[in-house]
């Protein structure tokens, strides 16, 4: 019979959701501002296929869609840290 060769290390995972979200190096807070850039991310890229056939508010539109998803993909690389700035302020 073969030797099993493991792949990973095996995982405690007892302590829950907070043991899953440190394994995968997110937190609840960064889970959900990457939630929030997802849904920005679509709309945006909602906004890119609904432009119309007249030059001028196509232009207007697309313009606004693209300012929507750079929003976004800033906002799912730093937003973690952006909002870290609000959470851990000291009084």
């Amino acid at each position: 019979m073969p030797q099993l060769t493991p792949l990973a290390k095996p995982v405690d995972m007892s302590g829950g959701f907070k043991d899953f979200f440190d394994t995968i190096g997110l937190t609840g807070g960064g889970l959900v501002t990457k939630g929030i850039a997802a849904v920005i991310a679509i709309v945006a890229v909602r906004m890119l296929l609904q432009l119309s056939n007249d030059p001028k508010g196509a232009l207007q539109k697309g313009s606004l869609a693209v300012g929507t998803l750079f929003v976004a993909v800033i906002l799912a690389l730093y937003g973690d840290t952006l909002f870290s700035t609000v959470t851990d302020a000291k009084g």
